[in-house]
């Protein structure tokens, strides 16, 4: 016995934690902006996004590399995540609301995928870029709805 705990088991570890405070920091602008889909929501998004792109490429026995097709997993995420960002869109008397939010989920989706393949940099720029963009949507309509008074 080597050690209590594998390095790439650390490596794994690290990711799943990168992942959750990636999420956290998106879920964060949503939850303060009183979004169904908030904190929590994106946290479970990014860490299971993550989880599952860890799953297909980390924990394949040795044996059946090449036997399929890993990326399937990638599509499936995109795939469950588009189910549950329309879950969150809200249509009434032609008023449409919650695609900001569903972009949001997609996104951070994406977010964790980058994680689980082991991407840092790429993901930490795509997690400031998403918070600076759905906090200046709400400056913008402040300010517009401001002048229109």
């Amino acid at each position: 016995m080597s050690g209590f705990i594998d390095m790439g088991e650390v490596e794994v570890i690290i990711r799943l934690l990168i992942a959750v405070s990636l999420g956290a920091i998106i879920g964060f602008e949503r939850e303060i902006e009183h979004k169904p889909a908030g904190l929590r929501t994106h946290i479970f998004v990014c860490m299971g996004s993550c989880l599952f792109t860890i799953a297909s490429f980390y924990l394949l026995r040795e044996e059946s590399v090449g036997l399929f097709d890993a990326t399937r997993i990638a599509a499936g995420i995109v795939t469950g995540i588009s189910f549950i960002g329309a879950g969150s869109i809200i249509a009434t008397k032609g008023n449409v609301m919650g695609i900001t939010t569903a972009a949001s989920l997609w996104v951070t989706a994406a977010i964790g995928l980058l994680v689980g393949f082991g991407s840092y940099i790429l993901p930490i720029t795509a997690t400031v870029l998403t918070f600076i963009i759905l906090r200046l949507g709400r400056i913008k309509k402040r300010k517009w709805f401001k002048l229109g008074d």
